[in-house]
């Protein structure tokens, strides 16, 4: 359910909310009743309505009988499959960015690993989204971009770890080598070892929250 952006307040109530899951304020399982979030946000229930049944149509918010509107929650199942879906398209933005990335994208994906000692959390959205953008695909951009909006509901990151963000900064090199070399399946296979690497770190994470 789109919201037109000149539907201005129903826009700011959506960005609002999934600022707050995205952060972390509103936490999986959490409930949320449209009059308290209405509230919260100071808007009127109709704008904060529409904006959460934008929300759940993204998979954020979920319908528990009993309960209403509350932040999503993900199974083991439901990490494996959208790691599964990270992998064929993420694979797939990095062989496009292998044929389609001017030399300046290259060089963008390059000085943004060579920051160096930054967030590395930040750093890999950044890195990520260069690599989508350089694919020039607007239809996987914007399945890339939901997908990573889904990840945020899994909580602390893979790379909140140093020893993983150590090895994610490999990884991030590999695929950017194979990007400049021209090489589509080289990039792709780059990619997919990372996200593979990265669902093997999140299961961890899930065993010892567990």
């Amino acid at each position: 359910m789109p919201i037109p952006q000149a539907s201005s307040q129903a826009f700011a109530a959506y960005n609002e909310i999934k600022q707050r899951i995205f952060m972390g304020e509103f936490t999986p399982g959490m409930r949320l009743r449209e009059i308290e979030v209405a509230a919260l946000l100071e808007m009127g229930r109709t704008p904060v309505r529409e904006a959460l049944k934008r929300v759940q149509d993204e998979g954020l918010l979920r319908h528990e009988p009993g309960r209403g509107m509350v932040v999503a929650t993900m199974d083991q199942q439901e990490v494996g499959e959208l790691y599964a879906m990270r992998k064929v398209l993420e694979s797939a933005a990095a062989a496009m960015a292998a044929q389609h990335a001017t030399d300046a994208e290259i060089a963008n994906m390059q000085a943004i690993l060579d920051e160096g000692d930054v967030d590395p959390v930040a750093l890999n959205l950044r890195f990520h989204d260069a690599i989508y953008s350089a694919a020039h695909n607007r239809h996987l951009i914007r399945s890339l971009r939901s997908l990573t909006d889904t990840t945020y509901l899994l909580g602390r990151s893979t790379l909140s770890s140093k020893a993983r963000a150590k090895v994610a900064m490999k990884e991030h090199n590999d695929i950017v080598e194979a990007i400049r070399s021209r090489d589509p399946e080289r990039a792709a296979a780059a990619a997919r070892h990372h996200i593979h690497q990265a669902l093997l770190e999140r299961l961890k994470l899930l065993r010892q929250r567990g």
